[in-house]
């Protein structure tokens, strides 16, 4: 009898040691699950990179600081006004053709979200035009002539102005959407031939 008593005890303490044990693996476990995913460097720096370049602000190179003049001249001291030259009538054509440069501001952020593209596409915005423009709304391939953040091709395709950041990324939303289905697409097929 005393012998099935001791069995009996040793059971029972086994059975709670494993009862026990099962509950600290269970704590373990979702303690891991829960805590990895803050522990992790890699993708938090990522993010961080993506969120500093597509927020950093645009500067054009060309851009020069006005000059400031402290002193007004005098009525008498100002020159005379001179008539503006009249331009010679022009039949059809119009002009150089050439498309005025940007000279605004603004961040990749601000030119996304104000030409509409939803936040969860920037990341696929933002791998293609970093690799097509540097984000720069005034590259221009000398030799195709395709311009702005998407090098769109020609540039006169876009509406309203090929440079103008907004306008340029405007434009592809459409091509993006409709050649390669959604912005996933257009990033897919870019990652496989290194244009679009």
């Amino acid at each position: 009898m005393i012998s099935s008593a001791v069995s009996s005890t040793a059971r029972s303490t086994a059975k709670r040691l494993r009862g026990y044990l099962a509950a600290l693996a269970v704590v373990g476990i979702a303690g891991v699950a829960i805590i990895a995913p803050f522990s992790e460097p890699g993708p938090a720096l990522a993010d961080q990179a993506f969120y500093e370049r597509i927020n950093q602000q645009f500067v054009p190179e060309d851009s020069q600081s006005p000059e400031i003049h402290l002193e007004a001249p005098t009525a008498e001291e100002l020159p005379a006004p001179e008539p503006a030259p009249i331009a010679p009538a022009t039949t059809g054509g119009g002009g150089s053709g050439e498309i005025p440069r940007y000279t605004g501001g603004g961040s990749p952020a601000e030119w996304m979200a104000a030409a509409g593209i939803p936040e969860s596409d920037w990341g696929y915005v933002d791998a293609i035009v970093r690799r097509e423009s540097g984000w720069n709304p005034n590259a221009t391939n000398s030799g195709s002539g395709a311009c702005g953040l998407v090098q769109a091709l020609p540039c006169s395709k876009v509406p309203g102005n090929g440079y103008d950041p907004v306008d340029n990324l405007r434009w592809a939303i459409g091509y993006a959407n409709g050649r390669y289905g959604s912005w996933a697409g257009a990033y897919a097929f870019w990652e496989a031939n290194h244009w679009w």
